[in-house]
């Protein structure tokens, strides 16, 4: 008998009624950082150095983070909206009971990062690279993973709901992924292409 599937629900972040908004000066940010129980709102940490970075218990709202390079940080029970992460490296990193809605997080790496218990809704996260990465009651919901690589990714407990995954690479590793449907059929094209099935012409 098949065992049941774990619900994907990431903890919400644990603030305080109130939080404080956290004012950053990147030129003062030193690797290893660490940010707990704030709210970090219009940050522009474009192309800021934040190797080893931790937040906890942390609400972003439209901060950019693009091309920032973060590669072994830590997010534990944290939401960012509506932020701009375009070009995020996070290799070998740890994200769990993370919720990021309407982010645009393409050309992001995520290679050999643990994810557990992550919701991605609504985000762009074209040609995102998650390599070797192990993920863990992810869900993607509503997003555009187009040209990302799963290559070597390993998927437990994970959903794809009404996303494009045109030109995805490494698409056997979807294999237990739970999908809708229509979005299996929607998405045959890609699942021929990692099978190595080649299309009848109706002529033959």
């Amino acid at each position: 008998m098949a065992r049941p599937r774990r619900p994907i629900a990431p903890d919400p972040p644990d603030l305080p009624d109130d939080p404080p908004t956290l004012d950053i000066d990147r030129a003062r940010i030193e690797p290893g950082a660490s940010w707990t129980e704030v709210r970090i709102a219009g940050a522009d940490l474009t192309g800021a150095r934040l190797t080893g970075v931790a937040l906890r218990d942390t609400e972003l709202d439209g901060v950019s983070l693009a091309n920032a390079d973060a590669r072994g940080g830590e997010m534990r029970r944290v939401v960012a909206r509506g932020c701009r992460m375009t070009g995020l490296l996070w290799n070998e990193g740890v994200l769990r009971h993370v919720v990021f809605r309407d982010c645009r997080i393409d050309l992001a790496a995520f290679s050999a990062t643990e994810l557990e218990q992550v919701v991605f809704d609504g985000c762009i996260l074209r040609q995102a690279d998650f390599q070797d990465a192990d993920l863990v009651c992810v869900r993607f919901d509503g997003c555009d993973l187009a040209g990302a690589d799963l290559t070597g990714a390993r998927m437990a407990g994970c959903e794809l709901r009404a996303c494009t995954i045109d030109e995805l690479r490494g698409a056997e590793s979807l294999h237990g992924t739970a999908m809708r449907w229509e979005d299996i059929v929607a998405s045959a094209g890609t699942f021929a292409d990692a099978l190595g099935i080649r299309v009848l012409d109706p002529a033959d």
